[in-house]
This record gives structure tokens, sequence and C-alpha cells, in this order.
């Protein structure tokens, strides 16, 4: 026994030793040892004589060692890492390099398997998405009102009971129109211009938010859907709107662009209303656009003092709904049927030209100055802490908003709860998350927009994805996403991997085709304008998704009524509305874990190719024109073609690169997660077009105003506008090929 204690008094000092616990890059404890100075040998003075044999003293070293040995491997082994450890990115080494691969940075482990069944984990059985639709829903909340400001303090506390890293509120100031409950809009029919009588238009505190204020009469003209070949029919059939109110339906296209394709066709108001057997009215604002319309293009913060300006998307005449109801009275009184339609046109519109019935609106509103709260909580990136996937919902409704707000909220806070619990439980997402109650979505997304607004110089750089839970459930047979072209892929992807909420058995892909054969074309469909997922992509250059459940035939007839409330919502997906919106949480988990998790941001920068080769096309047909006027297309197809190789390069480079370098990895995302911004015209003023994405945005800048110039006769086409259009397309498709292929060193090697 002397002699082995002789062994580890020479191997391990016993006195004046420094011992040191050393947390490296890998979060891995490792012993340092640190000799005391002078000989160890004489440490105590002296040195004892072994009397055991030195063929003894070989084998009991032997054994030692050996153990020793068969301990470390052991331990090596079958030493697993501790989940609920709180690994901390300050503490690694300064000697080790920061950008480690993931394998090295995620203590877990985890692969894509791990994570889809740890969401299913956390995710609760729709209690808690149940109380929340419940509360929410439970009356209007209009924006700036109580009890929105009640339902925001209860948002934020639920996300302070949650792992989040950061929770807050940011507040914006807007001027928003309500019903002037002392001088109310209404409606009458005038009868050999003396006789005059009332009409009830259904529920008063319905209104159009941004209508003009104004007292117009005329004749009434039918326009079905309000969209601009429903005008066209108009003058084919020979029946001029100008000076006439036209009444039209709910459907296809926004109240805004209804009012505007109106406004255009010259008529002197819109009355709308929903075909339903029900009565009631629906809402729906004016403006066209989004955001704040006393401000385009600025952030409505209360410490700034921008110039009064309006924005040009609002309209000059008035717009008013009615209930179902009050349209078929109209239409008996009138013309004599229930409800018209284009198929008896001819015999139905001369009745509208009768001298002795006029109609007359008048439509009052009264502005007030409210506080916009936006609530926030976030969890941070381990890797790219930097860029944001950023997951929002509607907060506020005119009515009970049960679709229209509720729905949203109770996913919102659902998803904060479990992802928040799996990053408490061991997953180390790459990238931050946010998570955002908006304000003021019935008025336009003003809470989304202005935020994007206030932060436009950095978000570019920071945002990488936005996904909106608004509307999210409608109906639980039909699955309808409304996307930036770059998430068609991705969400392909995760709906095969969730099942259909109402079939078990089969996933939600599998339920979509089974249906609808055409699915891919038909149900993923562009953004909407009236959407913040809309302005997240058209005005900050964020690729952006809007996901929702729906009805194979009918929409939901009930959203922004007074009738959207639980019961109503919860027969229509035959009383399982928790489970359908834990199905849609399901699916939005995915797509947020999916983003915040892979090394390579999983959105498809060559989803634009075909689209963009389809405009190239469309252009062609009017190649007489352009050579009538001395131009070609030789320039942008070249540049269509650049785009695509640019896209062909990348995903060469990205097969061919060392993944496991952060350095790399991330530049290749932020060339990725830009794309929707290389599309944003940079010579198109955010104030006069605040939609200056040139294929889904608004302004003389985009593929559709230079498609509708091409439409004129010869004699009508702006020699120079035309111009300027193409060369403004032209050279935004460029910028985004120059843009995605590299380095500058690189372009013209790649091209």
């Amino acid at each position: 026994m002397d002699t082995v204690r002789d062994f580890l008094q020479q191997k391990l000092p016993m006195q004046g030793a420094s011992y040191s616990i050393y947390r490296g890059a890998e979060d891995e404890e490792e012993l340092h040892i640190e000799e005391p100075s002078g000989n160890p040998n004489n440490s105590h003075g002296r040195k004892k004589t072994s009397r055991l044999s030195p063929t003894l003293q070989k084998y009991i070293i032997g054994i030692v060692l050996v153990a020793f040995v068969a301990f470390i491997l052991g331990f090596v082994a079958t030493r697993r890492p501790c989940a609920s450890c709180d690994y901390n990115t300050a503490e690694l080494s300064q000697d080790k390099d920061p950008y480690e691969s993931w394998d090295q940075q995620d203590p877990t482990n985890m692969d894509w398997n791990d994570l889809r069944d740890l969401l299913r984990k956390y995710l609760r059985d729709g209690q808690m998405i149940n109380d929340v639709i419940r509360m929410v829903s439970e009356g209007p909340h209009a924006a700036g009102s109580e009890e929105d400001r009640a339902l925001a303090q209860m948002v934020l506390e639920k996300l302070k009971t949650f792992y989040l890293d950061h929770t807050w509120v940011e507040s914006h100031f807007a001027e928003l129109p309500f019903p002037d409950r002392k001088r109310p809009s209404f409606l009458e029919v005038t009868v050999n211009g003396t006789t005059k009588e009332s009409i009830e238009m259904g529920d008063s505190d319905v209104y159009c938010p941004y209508s003009t204020e104004g007292d117009v009469s005329g004749g009434l003209l039918y326009a079905q859907y309000g969209r601009r070949e429903d005008f066209q029919r108009l003058a084919e059939l020979g029946l001029d709107p100008k000076e006439q109110l036209v009444i039209v339906r709910t459907g296809f296209i926004s109240f805004a662009q209804k009012v505007a394709n109106a406004e255009a066709a010259g008529a002197a108001g819109v009355l709308i209303y929903p075909e339903s057997p029900n009565d009631f009215a629906v809402y729906g604002h004016v403006h066209l656009g989004t955001g704040d319309p006393n401000s385009p293009g600025f952030p409505s913060f209360n410490h700034t003092q921008f110039p009064p300006m309006k924005s040009a998307g609002l309209p000059k005449i008035p717009a008013q709904p009615i209930s179902s109801e009050t349209a078929r009275k109209l239409f008996r009184k009138l013309i004599g049927v229930q409800y018209p339609s284009f198929s008896n046109a001819d015999s139905i519109f001369s009745k509208f030209k009768n001298p002795k019935l006029n109609l007359r609106l008048v439509v009052k509103n009264v502005k007030r100055s409210v506080e916009l709260i936006n609530v926030f909580g976030s969890l941070t990136g381990l890797v790219e802490p930097e860029h944001y996937i950023v997951v929002g919902a509607q907060r506020d409704s005119l009515g009970p908003g049960a679709a229209k707000s509720a729905v949203g909220t109770a996913i919102l806070l659902e998803l904060a709860r479990t992802i928040s619990m799996m990053v408490h439980n061991g997953f180390k997402p790459r990238r931050s998350l946010l998570f955002v109650s908006w304000d003021a979505g019935d008025f336009g997304s003003i809470g989304a927009t202005e935020w994007l607004e206030g932060y436009l110089s950095m978000l570019h750089l920071k945002a990488a994805a936005y996904v909106s839970v608004d509307s999210a459930v409608l109906g639980d047979e039909r699955f309808i996403a409304r996307t930036s072209p770059l998430f068609k892929s991705l969400i392909k992807n995760i709906i095969k991997q969730v099942e259909n909420p109402r079939r078990s058995q089969q996933n939600i892909y599998e339920n979509a085709v089974s249906k609808n054969k055409m699915w891919e074309t038909e149900d993923l469909q562009p953004l909407l304008m009236d959407t913040s997922a809309f302005a997240f992509t058209a005005f900050g250059g964020v690729p952006a998704v809007e996901l929702s459940f729906a009805e194979m035939e009918q929409p939901y007839q009930y959203l922004d009524s007074r009738s959207d409330n639980y019961n109503n919502l919860n027969d229509v997906v035959g009383g399982r509305l928790a489970a359908v919106s834990l199905s849609m949480a399901e699916v939005v988990g995915l797509i947020l874990i999916k983003l915040s998790h892979d090394h390579i941001l999983p959105l498809d920068y060559s989803a634009y190719n075909n689209e963009l080769l389809q405009h190239v096309i469309d252009l062609n047909q009017y190649s007489s024109k352009f050579q009538e006027q001395g131009l070609t297309l030789q320039w942008l197809s070249s540049a269509r073609g650049d785009y695509t190789r640019a896209t062909q390069t990348l995903r060469k480079a990205l097969s061919l690169s060392d993944l496991s370098n952060e350095k790399l990895i991330q530049s290749f995302n932020v060339r990725i997660m830009r794309v929707e911004f290389y599309f944003l015209s940079q010579y198109a003023s955010a104030t006069e077009f605040p939609y200056r994405h040139i294929l889904i945005g608004r302004g003389e800048h985009t593929f559709q105003a230079l498609i509708d110039h091409l439409k004129n006769s010869p004699e009508n086409i702006n020699v120079g506008l035309l111009r300027k259009q193409l060369a403004l397309f032209t050279w935004t498709v460029k910028g985004a090929a120059n843009a995605l292929s590299g380095e500058v060193w690189e372009i013209q090697r790649s091209f």
C-alpha cells in the first residue's frame, strides 16, 4: 500500500495544488490541475522508501492504470447530457471558435423527430385554447376601448407566466373613425320626389371605418361583387354607374377594393351586404392599404411630429354596410325580386332608372385619438439571436370576434407557452422567436404596420419570416394558405405531418388533395392586401404566410359581424372548436420550430423562378406595343435569367459547403431571408407607394401596373411612363439577382 501511496503522491499533488472547473464551448466540465511551485516529490520534505518488490509494484501500477482507463471509457460511453442544465453561451471559452456546429452547440442533440414529438407532448388538450377563445369573444373589444386594454393586460400577464426571455408592450397613437351616435348614418327612399321612407340598415353600430362622410342620392345599381370585371360587365350591358348608388355583395375582394372600383367607375356611394339567410350586416374598413392612413409610410409614435398627410388609398365616396334583410327589401321595392343576378340583368337594370324612385345615403362618423397597444414576448436564439421568426395575431375586434381575433390570440398564447416549455426542457433554437399580439387589426392591421414602419430601417436585416394566425379557424374541411411563394414547399411538408382534425389516420395534406386535386394552385393563394402578412411582405420585404381552416363551399358567414361569437363558430366545426384550433397550433408550431431550428432557413428562394418566367411570357404578348415605342424585353429576359442562375448557384454552393461553418451558414441565411426585400423597388417612395414589392405591391412600379398600362389603346399609352415602368421592373429583378448571387466579385462570374 505504501508503494501505491508513493505512486499517487508522485502523480497527484497532495498539498498546494490548485483545482479549477473549466466550462468549455461544449459545456462539459473538465478538471484542470495546476502543480504547485517547487519539486512535487519533495512536498513533504522527504522521500519514502518502497517496501514492495519492483515486480509487484509494476503489477499494481498496471492494475490501477487499467481500472482508471476502464472507468474513463465507461463514463464517456454512458454519460448523457442534462436537459435541465442552464447552458450559458456567455461562458464559452475565449480560445474556442464561437461559430460551431449545431451538434456542438445544442446540448440535447435533438433532431427533427425529437422536436416534433416534444411539441406534441407540451401542446395541451385544448382546454387553455378553449378558455381563451371564450374569454376574448365575450363581446366587442374595438381598438382603444377599455375591453381591448383589459385583453392586452391579460395577454401580457399570460406571457409573463411562461419561460420567455423578455415581455414588453409598445404603444402607438392613431386617430380612428367610429359611428357618430349623435348624428347616426341613415338610408331612405324617395318616391315621386316627395314621399320619403326610412330604410332600416340593421345594426347601427356596424359601419365602414374610413368611409368618407357624405350625403348622396341616386338610383341603385347592382354590381355583383364589385370587382373590376363586374363593372366591365355593367359597361357591356350599357349601364352607367356614374352618380348612382352601387350595391355589392361581400366576397372575393376586400371592402376597400370594392369601394375603390366603384369610385373609379364614377359611383356616388356604395352599399355592401352579405348574401345570407340570416339578418345581419358586416364590418369592413375601406382604406385601400394597411396601417394608419393619416401617416402613410411613417410610424404613429407619440414622440414623432411628421407633417400631416393622407393616404392615397382613402375613398372619396361614402360606403355603408347593410344587413342581408335590408338588401332584400331594397331589391323587392325597387326591382321586384329578392336578389338580382347578372343572368337576368337586361330586365332588371332598366327599372333602376325609374325617375320616380330615388335612394339617399347619409354617412356620419366621428374620429377619436386612441392609444394602441402591441404586446410582445420573445425567446432568444442561441446561434443567430439577431434574426427573428415573428408570429402574430390580431387582438381587437369591432364585434365579439371569435374567429377574427379570439382563436388567433388563443393559438398565439398556446404556442408561446409550448415552445418556451420546450426551450426550458432542452430545445435550443438557433434563431429568436417573437410572439406578438397586434392592436387595431380591424382598421387595416394598424398595429402590425406601424411597428414595421417604426423599425423599417432595421427589420429587413432582422426579421427572417412572419407567420400570421389571424382568422385561423373559419371551418374544418379545407386548409388554405395565403402566402409568399417562399413558404409553399415548407407548408406542404409540414401539413403532411399533422393529423387532419376532421378525420384521424389521415394527415391534412392527404385530406386536401383528396377533396381538391388542384389544391396546390387553388388553396395556396397570394397574400390578401387587408392582412398583417401582406404588410410584412409588400411593405417590409419579409416572407410571410397566413394559414386558416375553412369550409369547402361557403365562407364563414359570420366573420366581421356581431354574430361572430363562440357558439356560432363552434357550431360551424361541429362542436370541436378547441380540437381544430389545436391542430392549427400544431401546424404553426412546427413551422416556427423548423424556421428557428434548421441550419439553413427552409424557405424556397427559387420559388420566384417560374413566376418571373410567366411574367415575361405575359409581357411578350405586348411585344408589338413595345417595338412601336422603340423598347425591347431583351434586358428583362436577361435579368430574369440572371435571377434563375443566381438561385442555381446558391443551391450548388449550399450542397458543396461545410455546414459546420457557422459564419458561412449565416451568410447563406442572410441572402435567403432577404429575397422578398430584394423585390422591393428601391426607386419608389415609401410614403407615396408604401407597398413597393414589384410583384404583389401597389403603384406604378409594379408588374400589374405595367400590364394595365399595356392594355390601353396605342393612343392612350404614355410612352415616358411606359419606359419608366419597364426600367423599374427590369432593374429591380436584376438587383434581386445581384443580391442573391453573393459578393460583388462573384456576380459576373456567376452570370
